[in-house]
């Protein structure tokens, strides 16, 4: 057998035992010019006698090792393309920041797009495509202007991975609201919705009116329907012969501006191939040229009796071979699990702009915070002061105005978070929308009911929800339901009562929509995915309100739990002030130092939660607990009499620390039921 090509197809020249060979590799037989009955045939345009042929480049690859040295470079190319797709690693250098380093399935999927101007980024949720999308402008010194487009929730955070990631200067913008950037403007971050308008808005005309090195696109299945507004602002929009017959032209798009094109989406295929045409025919226009013959090739196209069907699903994998060769990298986490961290945790800040109660709520919240942590501060230097002079009556004094300082901070500060959490809803369900059309299922933990009762409204029959008033009984079968039942979405969980033991390894992406101050409490809620049966690695992501007290917050925590992961062996030593003098002789039995421990570590999970919200969540000490509780919660270590007096209280909480930390007090089933 030996391929050639003639004209704009590929022929064979093979012997008949050869056919074989030929068909399983998707090629055509062509009778010869006079025989042939197919109208416009491209075989008999071409000159091909009877003979085998095909017109399509990747299925002559697929016979590269028979062609003519004159074409098997190009066809080898093709072969060399689909597995740099699909490429685990590279050893490409790419300039980085200092401190951080690209994962090796990252730098193949920079490699790749070096070599591509139009590169559809699929890879699956959660493994860096805008790491990746940073690491092509890291090694390619030309790209001088960058546009970035994105889900509005997402804005902020792309500004912020630009600034960690670039390694040289540029000057970065997030645009929000009404305004417009400037020429001195480098790296431009807006949203699908900024574009949305008349054309001749000054934005639109200003982003149009640039030359831009390179564009990239995020969770670009948003653009799937070629005649929505977005897709034919960034797309653009062919006019069909029929629209040009009426003196209709084409609508350019801003994309027909960009050197470089990077669409991103961990799901190009949403539902049927044709939603994927209009994103390949701007990345691959020689791949695919037409919609009509992609239409039938792919989408097994036909007219019916309402005209034309365009919903069917054909030839998947010679597309996706296609794809490869021509545009796409796509890898999964089961592909690169060995390059992943078992967790992976991430900072998704929601921003502001547009959107006044929520920029009040965390305006309120700082101020409040501040009020409160000076305070407690003076207090706290009082106590300490006094205890180091011996001054046994000033340092009693102290700790009462410190115990009122701390009951003051935790009221003001309840109604300032619950405040916050109900102004952002919106976007958190926004957000979470975007990331179900990436996932099967997704995990959500919130804290407050009426965010729970929100979600829960707004997800319907699609989701199960256990909070402190679900039924010890129904929790199963409602756990159940989410790990089985395909059309159960979203499980939805207060941070406390569904944060401990239950298994949700069906789904491997967990959103924090609420801050929970422990990191303890985070990590529990964590660990209901990242548990035995979990076949992928864990993404946790908190949605926090841009520079709130919860974005800071959300910081900290994450780096105590990367030091918890790291010593998991070691006791954690939460930084809570230390309330009290030196321990007094006991009267108690003696209790062990791991009792005291595990006694310690409820007193703190409950006082985490405890921020005065009892009437609204049910979470937290009731009545005078909350001082005895909090007091000890706040001790580095507890006396015999302290262990016992904890002891006392916290069997009447089993619900929201669970029953391990009751066992290794010494409580044994019965014994804790009675109590």
């Amino acid at each position: 057998m030996r391929i050639e090509r003639t004209g704009d197809v590929w022929t064979a020249f093979s012997i008949y035992e050869e056919r074989t060979i030929l068909k399983a590799a998707g090629w055509w037989w062509h009778p010869g010019a006079g025989k042939c009955d197919r109208s416009g045939c491209r075989a008999c345009k071409s000159g091909v006698g009877a003979q085998w042929w095909t017109p399509d480049r990747v299925t002559a690859a697929r016979l590269a090792s028979y062609a003519a040295e004159d074409v098997r470079a190009d066809l080898e190319g093709v072969k060399a393309s689909q597995e740099a797709s699909k490429a685990l690693d590279s050893d490409i250098d790419i300039p980085r920041p200092a401190g951080l380093e690209y994962l090796p399935f990252q730098k193949a999927g920079i490699a790749y797009a070096l070599k591509h101007p139009g590169v559809l980024l699929a890879d699956e949720m959660g493994l860096g495509k805008s790491v990746e999308s940073l690491g092509v402008i890291n090694a390619d010194p030309t790209i001088k202007r960058v546009l970035v487009i994105c889900p509005s929730t997402l804005r902020v955070n792309w500004a912020r991975e630009a600034k960690k990631w670039l390694v040289r200067p540029m000057r970065i913008r997030a645009i929000e609201g009404r305004e417009l950037p400037d020429d001195k403007d480098e790296f431009i971050v807006t949203n699908y919705e900024k574009l949305i308008g008349r054309r001749g808005d000054a934005f639109f005309n200003w982003v149009m009116a640039r030359q831009w090195d390179m564009l990239v696109v995020d969770e670009a299945h948003y653009l799937k329907t070629p005649n929505a507004k977005r897709s034919k602002l960034v797309l653009g929009k062919k006019a069909t012969p029929k629209q040009r017959k009426a003196g209709e032209v084409d609508e350019p798009g801003l994309i027909k501006n960009c050197r470089r094109r990077l669409l991103l989406t961990g799901t190009p295929i949403l539902n049927r191939p044709i939603e994927i045409f209009g994103l390949l025919n701007v990345l691959a226009p020689d791949a695919f040229p037409a919609f009509f013959p992609f239409a039938k090739r792919y989408c097994g196209a036909y007219q019916g009796k309402y005209g034309w069907d365009f919903s069917g699903a054909t030839n998947l994998p010679e597309l996706q071979e296609k794809m490869r060769a021509s545009c796409m990298v796509r890898r999964l986490k089961k592909d690169v699990l060995r390059d992943l961290p078992p967790i992976r945790r991430q900072i998704i800040p929601l921003s502001i702009s547009g959107n006044t109660v929520m920029r009040d709520a965390a305006e309120e919240e700082l101020r409040i915070w501040k009020e409160s942590e000076e305070e407690i501060n003076t207090a706290q230097a009082e106590a300490d002061l006094a205890h180091a002079a011996g001054d046994e009556a000033s340092y009693k004094e102290a700790v009462k105005r410190l115990r009122k300082a701390y009951g003051i901070a935790f009221s003001a500060m309840a109604k300032a978070r619950h405040d916050l959490a109900v102004s952002k809803i919106n976007p958190v369900i926004e957000h979470l929308d975007g990331v179900l059309e990436e996932l099967d299922k997704l995990i959500v933990f919130a804290h407050h009911h009426d965010v729970i009762d929100e979600l829960e409204k707004h997800y319907g029959s699609s989701c199960v929800v256990i909070t402190g008033d679900t039924p010890q009984e129904a929790r199963p079968g409602l756990v159940d339901r989410f790990q089985t039942d395909p059309s159960c979405k979203v499980f939805i969980g207060s941070i406390t009562a569904a944060g401990v033991g239950i298994t949700l390894t069906a789904a491997s992406t967990v959103i924090m929509a609420e801050l929970d101050w422990v990191p303890a409490n985070v990590s529990q809620a964590e660990a209901r995915a990242h548990r035995i049966g979990q076949e992928g690695n864990v993404l946790v992501q908190h949605l926090v309100v841009d520079g709130s007290l919860d974005a800071k917050m959300a910081q900290m925590i994450i780096e105590k739990q990367e030091v918890m992961d790291k010593a998991l062996d070691l006791p954690f030593e939460r930084d809570l002030p230390a309330l009290g003098g030196a321990p007094r002789p006991s009267k108690y039995p003696p209790a062990t130092d791991e009792q005291k421990a595990a006694a310690l570590e409820g007193l703190q999970i409950l006082a985490g939660v405890c921020d005065g919200a009892i009437e609204r969540d049910n979470v937290g000490y009731n009545g005078c607990d909350s001082k005895i509780g909090k007091s000890l919660a706040a001790r580095r270590t507890l006396t015999d009499g302290q262990f016992w007096l904890a002891r006392r209280i916290l069997p009447k909480y089993h619900g929201q620390i669970g029953e391990e930390l009751l066992k290794e007090m010494g409580y044994e089933l019965k014994e804790k039921k009675d109590a």
